[in-house]
């Protein structure tokens, strides 16, 4: 299984590893036989109470069928991205940059379960297909399910920037206005390199950028303009570190 190797934006390294779907598959088994031993253990107790009020409908689907249709999307939002199968398994939900999920994204990867549920051979067939193992849910919120095993995180040094040091004068201040996912665009768009429609993107971006931080008398080519924006950003960020 390949690992996925990302700095965020205070420049911690995660390296995780995607859950195969094997591992996936076996946690959903756990899941599915503990919902169904609360179901018929909770159905038998309320039978053998025997209580007329107990036996309307409405407390059924308050008190019996609600937590179970929920719960995996309240027990990975409680405990950290982790059902009890998937605890078992030891893998874990997590942001695709290694952060964890927000309540939004809980939610759509449990409502879209139930089409990865309905429909497993597209839902696994997604997985297989996927670069990080994400089946529809995944892709939805952002997220995908990794190995705890394979999670760590490292900080990583000005020594891992050689071009980078204490003395290091930015060439463009307002490079520190950007927000990380502007310089994440930038840099994807720097690293294709198999593109046709490279240039012209690139060319494209670096007018962009020059026009929201108001950059003018550029000297230089546009590929190397956005390549000393990202490493002035980065200096202003390390500097925060």
């Amino acid at each position: 299984m390949p690992e996925a190797n990302i700095v965020t934006g205070q420049y911690v390294q995660i390296s995780q590893s995607p859950a195969s779907i094997g591992e996936r598959i076996l946690a959903q088994m756990i899941d599915i036989f503990i919902v169904g031993v609360y179901l018929i253990g909770v159905s038998l107790l309320i039978i053998e109470m025997n209580v007329s009020m107990l036996n309307s409908q409405v407390f059924f689907i308050l008190c019996i069928y609600l937590p179970a249709i929920f719960y995996s999307f309240l027990m990975e939002l409680f405990n950290h991205g982790q059902s009890l199968g998937k605890m078992a398994m030891k893998i874990r939900v997590v942001k695709k940059d290694g952060t964890s999920p927000s309540i939004g994204d809980f939610f759509m990867r449990w409502l879209l379960q139930i089409i990865d549920m309905g429909f497993s051979f597209i839902g696994a067939l997604v997985i297989l297909l996927t670069k990080n193992s994400q089946r529809l849910g995944d892709l939805a919120a952002g997220t995908m399910v990794i190995r705890l095993n394979d999670y760590r995180k490292i900080q990583v040094s000005l020594d891992e920037f050689s071009y980078l040091d204490r003395h290091y004068k930015p060439v463009y201040p307002q490079a520190e206005n950007l927000s990380l996912n502007q310089v994440d665009v930038i840099q994807r768009t720097l690293n294709v390199d198999d593109s046709t429609d490279r240039e012209r993107r690139i060319t494209s971006l670096a007018a962009k950028v020059r026009s929201v931080l108001s950059i003018s008398n550029v000297t230089t080519t546009d590929e190397k303009f956005l390549y000393t924006i990202v490493r002035d950003y980065q200096h202003y960020s390390l500097e925060i570190v």
